[in-house]
């Protein structure tokens, strides 16, 4: 799969996916100074799901109507938080 990773995104994560065989453009190691609106145009010129930790995506989908493959918000503070309550 194609993925672009926004500079929120942990290096691990990247690193994980392009073991796994998966294309990922990493913002940070090209250009860490990108905006959202040019990250996310980015992500649909390479027909590729947008990776990020940054809740703002939604805004740009949910209220701006900006067209995407897919994006994939990783909250692993949020997850972190959860997984000790049990």
């Amino acid at each position: 799969m194609n993925f672009v990773a926004d500079g929120s995104i942990d290096r691990q994560i990247v690193e994980r996916l392009r073991a796994d065989g998966h294309s990922v453009l990493y913002i940070a190691e090209t250009d860490p100074g990108t905006s959202d609106e040019d990250v996310f145009r980015l992500a649909n010129q390479q027909s590729a799901i947008l990776i990020t930790a940054d809740k703002d995506f939604g805004e740009l989908v949910f209220r701006k109507a900006f067209a995407t493959y897919g994006v994939l918000l990783i909250d692993l503070l949020d997850f972190l938080k959860h997984s000790r309550q049990k």
